[in-house]
């Protein structure tokens, strides 16, 4: 079996998903993840050469979950691509009024490592913000719409704003709000037709 589906594994990434999301990646210590996991610091060692590895494991495991939230979001979204664009922040600013939400994971793992742009986590984080923008760049190219991967990024942009703003005033108007800046910025791209269908 490989070491990726280890069940062994797999408890780790858990345990340790759990601590670094509610607490932060430096506040967690391979003796807390190990104690978490209900396992020995000398197993964990066996599966990942190091916490920095652990950090990264646990933003890889987080990578498709995440895609497919904001996919079902899109697909659940009511009318047109620039309202199932827009639905994509109302389920956000619907998930940031949950008591346990603490953010991106992936950017605040990336705030604590900032002076470390090589570090295997940070990587873990480009490779998410890039996949959710090549399949967001995917969707909205079948839909008649100008310059697809750019407002792809454009919109990027957008969450991203969100996600730091709400670090800050934990108001989820703000998500809401360039929910619907997105909208317009997917109106503005879309085919004359469109706009008067």
């Amino acid at each position: 079996m490989p070491e990726a589906q280890s069940p062994t594994r797999k408890r780790i990434v858990d345990a340790a998903t759990r601590l670094f999301y509610a607490e932060g990646i430096g506040r967690v210590s391979v003796d807390a993840v190990a104690e978490e996991a209900g396992l020995t610091k000398r197993t964990l060692y066996y599966h990942f050469k190091s916490k920095d590895d652990l950090i990264a494991a646990y933003l890889d495991g987080r990578d498709q979950p995440n895609l497919k939230r904001m996919a079902g979001w899109f697909e659940a979204g009511q009318g047109g691509v620039d309202k199932k664009v827009e639905a994509i922040f109302t389920d956000l600013a619907r998930a940031t009024r949950h008591p346990k939400w603490k953010g991106c994971g992936f950017l605040r793992t990336a705030a604590e490592l900032a002076s470390m742009p090589g570090h295997p986590a940070v990587k873990a984080g480009a490779r998410h913000k890039s996949n959710f923008e090549t399949w967001l760049g995917t969707e909205l190219s079948g839909h008649d719409i100008e310059e697809p991967r750019a407002l792809a990024r454009e919109i990027v942009l957008l969450i991203d704003g969100c996600f730091s703003i709400m670090l800050i005033h934990r108001n989820p108007d703000y998500v809401e709000a360039a929910g619907r800046a997105a909208a317009t910025l997917v109106r503005a791209r879309m085919s004359v037709s469109q706009v008067q269908g």
